[in-house]
């Protein structure tokens, strides 16, 4: 599968790359506006990309194709997802990485980021993902593949950053909390944040974020 995206520069020839999925329903605009707010130094070069989730049909929304990265089937705690999809989706933004990778990005200054149902997708791309990467930013989701997921030994020490709403009731602070605490278990050291916000973004969390990229990316004012 391949994706259409819209890409952001801040600068020419960029050297580094953040590929940012946006979540169910929505598509790669919803994130675009975004890359001014986060206030990154003026002298960085940096590729965003955003691509766009395919349409499809998703059950839990009376079969009604929208963009979606995966079907959801059941919104139970635990999620019923079809997990082909969610990786078929996870491979096409691996071949995004690998296309950053042959533009002369080193694969070690891209950087994932994903928004609920784009969150557990970017989880599934950057874990199995063959070539190290600078870090992941999972916001409002979930660990849809936990016990599936196929981790590489290349992001064994993969710097990630767990954000959520405390308010949340589209996808429940729970399993964000879950989603670290699984991290933890295969040896990772997540970072969690969480925010007075329901399902959305906040000030205080584009701070953050904006903070985690210059240091994952070594962006320096």
């Amino acid at each position: 599968m391949t994706l259409n995206a819209i890409i952001k520069e801040t600068a020419a020839n960029p050297s580094a790359c953040v590929i940012w999925l946006h979540g169910l329903g929505a598509n790669g605009h919803d994130f675009e506006p975004i890359v001014p707010e986060l206030g990154l130094p003026a002298n960085s070069a940096v590729r965003f990309i955003f691509p766009h989730a395919p349409q499809i049909p998703v059950t839990i929304n009376g079969g009604h194709r929208m963009p979606a990265w995966y079907d959801i089937m059941a919104m139970t705690l635990d999620r019923e997802v079809d997990e082909r999809q969610l990786r078929v989706s996870a491979r096409a933004i691996q071949a995004i990485i690998y296309q950053q990778i042959a533009a002369g990005i080193d694969s070690r200054r891209i950087l994932l980021a994903g928004f609920s149902q784009g969150g557990a997708v970017a989880y599934e791309a950057a874990l199995s993902c063959e070539q190290p990467l600078a870090g992941l930013i999972a916001m409002s989701t979930y660990l849809a593949t936990a016990d599936t997921v196929q981790r590489h030994q290349a992001n064994s020490a993969l710097p990630i950053k767990v954000m959520h709403g405390t308010r949340d009731a589209v996808v429940p602070l729970a399993l964000g909390e879950r989603a670290c605490q699984q991290l933890q278990q295969w040896g990772y050291t997540p970072e969690f944040h969480s925010y007075s916000m329901e399902h959305s973004v906040c000030a205080a969390e584009i701070a953050d974020i904006s903070r985690f990229l210059c240091a994952r990316l070594g962006l320096e004012g």
